[in-house]
């Protein structure tokens, strides 16, 4: 029987490594292997929670895979196969950093994740803690695949890119909420559309939509429901549609980080996710689930729907409250499918992943860029599909920001705020110099405990 160790680092997350660790231990295929697990976290409460809960998902599924927690990242490198990764620091309290101080300088962006102003910032800080993380892969186990989840999701790779010679593939499950919403826009079963994202992550444009079994092509079906399809709070969607001739990204989020015109659109999106105090009731609990903007009230506040899952599993861990379903159920995240395709030669098409533009898959765009594209997967690793040239308008816009990520990076290397600088100042919802300036000191004084020091 083969060994097959896989060490998943940031493993306290209530949400991340409880979910990866439902996939591997349920995973059909991976039965066939001598299977390690091995959880890290430097937060020991986080660590001890979630081992505690590996060892009743383990017994729910009757896995043999060998479990173990350790905070000690190099010990746990030692031999592994894949590495899974999600980190973050006090990734709540410093989104909201990220997205109100921008706008007080008079940035007017809509999230502060992934693209504009603020996610230079989260970049930063993200490359801060994964930097030595992937330094320890390059010197234990080198020839690992990294499996990243943390955010910003290229600027992430493109920094273990540019800075590493590991092997990596960025996930992310938006292009399963493209396909969903193409699904409902059709009426159609989501299995039985083949879809093809390019692009780069939160920014994926659907390229093709096609019928599985025909080969049909279904935009002439997307053209005649466009109109009349209920769209909610998401006017930027159908309005791209319109602009660009393909859809993206169905949500004002993410692909209005990457245009100057989201914010007058769709407003400061980050406001509907309940992220950080603004957004909370006063005197609301994790358990009230709740925050008040604009009426509405009973909607999800995720930093308070975080901690009630957290305390959930408390309760389970302690024998206080039974294993629930939601614990138990794989999750649709391509990481654990992806290690059974290499391992399995599966030689299988994966609907998407963030990496390098090999072969100039994506004709238009650099090949040293990160892109976000279907993947072919088999016993030789990870290979983008090759999808010809994109619409100039979106390649050009997806350029830019590539500049972007590639200078960030730089800045990061070389702890330079003149390239942070001009990162900012190119990015388009930056329209002044001062300000860009005024808000980049300020940024690096209140973030500075989680900033690598700029000079």
């Amino acid at each position: 029987m083969k060994k097959l160790k896989v060490v998943i680092i940031g493993a306290g997350s209530a949400t991340f490594g409880g979910g990866t660790i439902v996939d591997l231990v349920s995973s059909p295929e991976l039965r066939e292997f001598d299977l390690t697990v091995s959880l890290v976290d430097i937060d020991s409460a986080a660590l001890n929670r979630i081992t505690k809960l590996a060892a009743l998902v383990k017994e729910h599924y009757r896995s043999s895979a060998r479990i173990e927690s350790t905070p000690d990242r190099k010990e746990a490198l030692k031999g592994a196969n894949y590495v899974i990764i999600s980190v973050a620091q006090r990734r709540w309290d410093l989104w909201e950093k990220d997205f109100y101080i921008p706008a007080a300088f008079g940035f007017r962006h809509v999230f502060g994740e992934t693209a504009g102003p603020g996610a230079a910032f989260h970049t930063l800080r993200s490359l801060h803690v994964m930097m030595p993380i992937c330094q320890d892969i390059e010197s234990i186990c080198p020839e690992a695949l990294v499996l990243n989840f943390t955010n910003p999701e290229s600027r992430v790779c493109m920094g273990i890119s540019m800075l590493t010679k590991l092997r990596c593939v960025g996930l992310c499950h938006g292009p399963f909420a493209t396909l969903e919403r193409i699904a409902d826009i059709l009426q159609k079963p989501s299995d039985e559309i083949e879809l093809t994202v390019a692009g780069i992550n939160h920014f994926h444009w659907a390229t093709k939509i096609q019928d599985r079994k025909t080969g049909r092509d279904l935009y002439p079906d997307i053209e005649t429901r466009i109109d009349s399809y209920d769209w909610d709070i998401d006017n930027l969607t159908p309005l791209m549609y319109k602009l660009f001739g393909l859809l993206t990204y169905p949500a004002p989020s993410h692909p209005g980080e990457y245009v100057n015109f989201a914010h007058a659109v769709s407003g400061p999106h980050f406001l509907f996710w309940g992220l950080g105090q603004v957004s909370r009731k006063f005197g609301s609990k994790a358990s009230d689930l709740d925050y008040v903007i604009e009426g509405k009230s009973k909607s999800y506040c995720y930093h308070m729907w975080s901690l009630d899952v957290a305390e959930k599993l408390d309760r389970i861990v302690a024998g206080k409250e039974p294993l629930e379903e939601q614990f138990t159920q794989p999750t649709r995240e391509l990481a654990i499918p992806i290690i059974c395709d290499i391992e399995l030669d599966r030689k299988r098409r994966e609907l998407s992943g963030n990496v390098l533009n090999t072969g100039r898959a994506i004709r238009n765009l650099a090949e040293d860029a990160i892109v976000e594209l279907p993947l072919l997967v088999d016993a030789q690793g990870v290979h983008p599909v090759d999808i010809g040239s994109i619409p100039e308008a979106i390649a050009g816009m997806c350029g830019l920001q590539i500049s972007i990520q590639k200078l960030i990076v730089e800045a990061y290397q070389e702890r330079s705020k003149k390239l942070l600088l001009q990162a900012l100042v190119i990015d388009p919802i930056v329209d002044d110099v001062g300000r860009a300036r005024e808000m980049m000191e300020f940024m690096l004084r209140v973030e500075s405990e989680y900033l690598p020091p700029l000079r």
